[in-house]
């Protein structure tokens, strides 16, 4: 309670909002749409380091923003994902989704680790390329206790990577001779924050956007598969005789949320407005994190992983569209 008391406290939490609403507005600018809203704050709090007073007063409340903010957000999000329409109309993406995911995380993790990427990064960028980007690493790092660097470099990582592979297969949407439906599976199958999925997916007509979304909103979902995966992992590593067995709450938060979104129709109006709460607290998350990251450790550990990261993004891209052409 102590924290609440603290002008610190609100002097911080004021600078977060301010720069999430900021990135938020600069994410509509054509040039920025592609690194979306969270990324743009990430880089933002990063920038905010050049003032090393600003950096000395906030540093006691920084932990706890991009902490607790970042569940706050992710529980709110639920509201984004349309259960009853995935139940009717993705079962296909579903189960695609799955697939997707464990061969991703999978890949990467070992396409890492063949680059000497130290296991916590590995894991982080793992989940983040897999499921859904800068909200699954930071999801995945509350569960497992990582790093800050680590989280901030797995974030950068993915954000840069999706940025590219967006534009990547936006320019080869001519020469896929993908059908709309198709081109919105490829895309939302291999494209890894759920902005570049409609950035990518919208260039080919309504058709193709809906179904890009539909689909990276099942592999969002799996993040509640991996959450409850790395519980079980927890719980192993734990002392067995204390009891204690670390819970994704904020995942069964995200659940309740998408349940009373789907299926009480009187919130529905209302979800448009609970999510873009949800990117307001995540970019406070994320500026509260870019505040806190160490230049040195990207400066010397950033290259090794970007390879890993890109060259499982390039095989997850084929693969998805083998997919997309001959499955669907």
């Amino acid at each position: 309670m102590e924290r609440f008391k603290s002008i610190n406290f609100y002097y911080t939490l004021t600078l977060t909002f301010m720069v999430s609403i900021g990135a938020k507005y600069l994410a509509q600018v054509p040039a920025l749409k592609l690194f979306g809203h969270l990324v743009i704050a990430l880089v933002i709090g990063m920038i905010l380091q050049v003032s090393s007073g600003l950096k000395e007063q906030t540093k006691g409340d920084i932990p706890f923003i991009s902490n607790k903010f970042l569940r706050l957000g992710i529980i709110l999000l639920g509201f984004k994902l349309a259960l009853d329409r995935l139940l009717t109309e993705g079962k296909k993406t579903l189960l695609l989704a799955f697939c997707i995911v464990l061969f991703m995380i999978v890949l990467t993790y070992f396409m890492c680790r063949i680059f000497k990427v130290e296991k916590e990064l590995a894991l982080l960028s793992s989940c983040g390329c897999g499921i859904c980007g800068a909200a699954a690493v930071m999801g995945v790092s509350g569960q497992i206790k990582a790093k800050t660097d680590n989280s901030v470099l797995a974030v950068a990582v993915v954000a840069i990577l999706g940025t590219v592979f967006t534009l990547i297969e936006v320019a080869l949407k001519p020469y896929l001779h993908l059908e709309a439906y198709n081109y919105g599976i490829f895309t939302g199958g291999s494209l890894h924050e759920i902005a570049h999925a409609v950035a990518a997916g919208g260039a080919g007509g309504q058709l193709a956007l809906d179904t890009a979304i539909l689909t990276k909103l099942s592999r969002v979902l799996m993040l509640i598969v991996v959450a409850g995966v790395l519980v079980v992992i927890n719980r192993r590593n734990s002392d067995e005789t204390s009891g204690k067995m670390p819970m994704p709450y904020f995942i069964l938060g995200f659940i309740f949320m998408s349940i009373l979104g789907s299926y009480m129709s009187f919130l529905k109006p209302l979800a448009s407005y609970f999510v873009d709460a949800a990117y307001i607290f995540l970019g406070m998350a994320m500026a509260a994190l870019g505040m806190s990251v160490n230049f040195k450790v990207i400066k010397q550990r950033g290259l090794r992983v970007f390879i890993a990261c890109f060259l499982s993004s390039a095989i997850l891209m084929f693969v998805c569209y083998i997919v997309a052409k001959f499955l669907f």
